[in-house]
């Protein structure tokens, strides 16, 4: 039993590190990794899924197994989310397995697609397959959460990274802020942006540091959307924002034709969504983000927009990194409300605490998110 429970331990994690290596090229599908293993327990196919519109995991890995020169007739087919059922980009993955005419599939979680949800576990089964569901479970889910965020909720994961003094200072009275962590704790905060869906920041940001908001430092397969939000819309047509490859939206309250059709000529696209006060309605934001299939939003704001998004409830993690340096008074991380009593105090969770090069990388959750 040991041996076995051992293999099987294996076998989903060659799939989880499969699906770990696609996370920075499927959105808005998950990234998901499928092993294929024969009757007599040799692994004959793998694969992940690829870029949007083309071939998921198991369809990959049974087209691994033929270049290999492997029959899969009767093999098990691990894979780290419940083969789709339905024909969207591309076809159904359990009719794939079944037409391969695999014996059992072993899956780490149900998809909580509502188009999914159950269903390919139940095509599966009629077609006479064993299913098994659990090994994995909890990884898998952090490899997505944005993707079951968005189908849970309709509404992304939003992390939110800064980078600080150890005495809590993002830039000193004078504005000025880079950089204050080193070159290895922003290549990793790259790592982190690439893995997004889309990068937002505030008017504030971009006409202080007038940021490209792309990943450069890190290889990646795609570039994130990058999203402003501008009340007002005094976004800089000059901006360094529209130059990289990829999407602008600017959220605003503003109805100002002339300021409108001059940024669109930028190539970006105006979403008109005011709230109170002229502000924008940043809850409205991030619902209008889960209808366009945005699975992670990463944030990278000053502390007024980062302090209204944290007082809004609208942030599950936070992404900090601290330089071992102390910079005195300056800008602090959130623009908060005073509090009366530490009973007030926003509740966090560390998940992990690690060094970066000289500094110091937090991340920390919304104590209770990620359950939802």
């Amino acid at each position: 039993m040991k041996r076995a429970n051992a293999k099987l331990s294996s076998v989903i994690n060659l799939a989880l590190q499969l699906a770990q290596q696609a996370q920075n090229q499927t959105s808005p599908n998950p990234a998901v990794g499928c092993v294929l293993v024969s009757a007599d327990g040799v692994v004959i196919g793998q694969g992940q899924t690829q870029a949007v519109g083309s071939a998921h995991a198991e369809v990959m890995a049974l087209r691994d197994a033929a270049s290999r020169g492997h029959a899969v007739t009767g093999a098990t087919a691990y894979v780290t989310l419940e083969p789709c059922s339905h024909q969207g980009r591309t076809g159904p993955c359990c009719d794939a397995l079944i037409a391969a005419g695999i014996a059992k599939v072993v899956a780490s979680i149900a998809d909580p697609n509502p188009l999914v949800a159950g269903q390919g576990f139940e095509r599966l089964r009629a077609a006479g397959i064993r299913v098994e569901v659990g090994p994995g479970a909890d990884a898998s889910r952090e490899l997505n959460i944005g993707f079951f965020s968005r189908m849970q909720r309709q509404t992304p994961w939003v992390r939110m990274k800064m980078a600080a003094s150890l005495d809590g200072t993002t830039a000193l009275a004078n504005g000025q802020s880079q950089w204050i962590t080193s070159l290895e704790a922003r290549t990793d905060g790259h790592a982190w942006r690439a893995r997004a869906s889309a990068v937002l920041t505030g008017i504030g940001t971009l006409l202080q540091d007038d940021p490209s908001l792309d990943v450069r430092l890190v290889e990646t397969r795609r570039q994130p959307h990058r999203i402003i939000i501008d009340s007002q819309l005094q976004t800089p047509l000059a901006a360094r924002i529209f130059k990289p490859e990829g999407q602008v939206w600017i959220y605003t309250a503003s109805t100002d034709a002339a300021k409108t059709q001059a940024l669109q000529s930028c190539g970006a696209s105006i979403i008109c969504l005011p709230g109170a006060g002229g502000k924008v309605d940043l809850a409205a934001v991030m619902r209008d983000l889960g209808q366009r299939q945005i699975n992670e939003l990463h944030v990278e704001a000053g502390f007024k927009l980062s302090g209204s998004l944290v007082r809004e409830g609208l942030v599950d993690e936070f992404l900090l990194y601290l330089a071992p340096k102390l910079l005195g008074p300056g800008q602090g991380l959130l623009a908060l409300a005073a509090l009366q009593t530490l009973t007030e105090a926003v509740a966090l969770e560390f998940i992990s605490a690690d060094r970066v090069g000289p500094d110091l990388r937090l991340v920390a959750r919304m104590e209770g998110r990620g359950i939802f």
